[in-house]
Parts: C-alpha cells; structure tokens; sequence
C-alpha cells in the first residue's frame, strides 16, 4: 500500500506537520528525507529497511559514500543531501554557542561534539575557544592523530588560544575505537594543559571524550579537572 493510501494521521509528513517532529519514529523522519521509496517499498520501508542494514540512525548518518551508495534505491547524490543536511545541524548547533554563553546550552556543545568528531577513523583534538562571556569564538581542529591516539602539543595549544584572545576554552577529542572512559595519558594531557593555559590566565572550562558512539563524556563532570 501507498502511502498516499493510509490514513492521514498515520502519514509522517501530516503526523510531523500536526503533531510536531519529535513525534515521529527514525524511520519516519528518514522517509521523509528519502521521499519516496523503491519498486516494492515505500519509503517507510527503505526507511526501516536502513536502519536495519546499519545498525543505528548514527552510523547511518556516518556511513562513508560508498558504503550509502552500495545501497539498492540510494546514491552519492542522495549521500550527499544527507552529508549537507548533517552540515546544517552542525553549523546551527555553532551558531547557538556562538551567541549564547556555553553554560546556557551544554546540550549544543554535547551534540556538536558528537556530530563533529564521533564519525572520524582517527583521533582528533579540537579546542573551542571562548570569549569572557564564555560564548564561542571558533572551534579548531588542531591536531590529527591515528585510530588510538594522537600527539597534543601544549606550546601549539597556547599559541593557539593567545592568538585569538581567548579568556577560556574547553578540549575535546574523540576516541574512534569506541571508548568514552579517560585513560591515564588524557588526564596527564588535561593536567599540563591545564597548567600551561593558567600561566596566560586562560581557563580550561571542561575536556570532552567523543566516542564513536554515545554521549560524550565530561571531564568537569568527573570531578577530572
């Protein structure tokens, strides 16, 4: 059956305009993206039929082209809408902290994180650098590593934060094998760079882990810092 064929309230284009987003399923907001389905499903099916094949809307959304691409109904041009849908959410989540003081929205920072750094193969440590109003200034991707590590540089980071007059920043990098628990190394790293940024009289406000998958883990909220 069509979707044109089920009841009003069961479609997720009226369900969304009548009840609002939050109240449709992952497969229907997929659909929704999708548009239409394939020969033999609607696009609630491919939609399920998605989620199915990768495991979570997470890894979805982080599939690489070919991987999107290899599946019956999709293609890089599909792929690529959804990359840009993707970018969207990242740059409006930047926009909020960028106007807000980063204490008014720890969500945003939470879930820019995730969209920022949870996809990538390899480590990587980004610092965002805060004005006295604790709003965002810029967010930098200052250092690329391997999948299970990679090399901080203290001086890079001062120089870094110095450079655009940063009264605070807050770390972060991800951990792309999947563990969101500090290891030793992190809370040295948190510690010297802690120590180097208090000689400037920059303060560090929190040091986020970004697993590949899950909620970021927060340094201040451990007790870590």
């Amino acid at each position: 059956m069509a979707i044109t064929d089920w009841p009003e309230c069961e479609r997720p284009r009226e369900k969304l305009l009548g009840s609002g987003a939050h109240a449709l399923t992952d497969s229907e907001l997929l659909a929704l993206f999708l548009r239409v389905g394939i020969r033999g499903q609607t696009a609630v099916d491919l939609a399920r039929n998605l989620l199915t094949r990768f495991g979570s809307l997470t890894r979805l959304c982080n599939a690489s082209a070919e991987e999107f691409a290899a599946v019956p109904g999709m293609g890089l041009a599909k792929y690529a809408q959804l990359q840009a849908v993707m970018e969207l959410a990242r740059r409006a989540l930047a926009e909020q902290m960028s106007e807000r003081s980063l204490f008014d929205s720890p969500t945003a920072v939470r879930d820019w994180l995730q969209l920022h750094l949870g996809h990538l193969p390899h480590e990587t440590f980004c610092i965002l650098l805060l004005d006295a109003r604790n709003r965002l200034i810029e967010a930098v991707d200052l250092f690329r590593g391997t999948l299970t590590q990679t090399s901080v540089y203290p001086r890079e980071v001062v120089k870094l934060a110095l450079e655009h007059n940063a009264a605070a920043v807050i770390l972060a990098h991800n951990h792309p094998s999947g563990a969101a628990e500090p290891s030793t190394a992190d809370e040295l790293l948190t510690r010297t760079l802690r120590n180097a940024l208090d000689l400037v009289d920059i303060r560090i406000l929190d040091h986020f882990i970004v697993p590949a998958h899950g909620r970021p883990l927060s340094f201040a909220e451990r007790g870590l810092l």
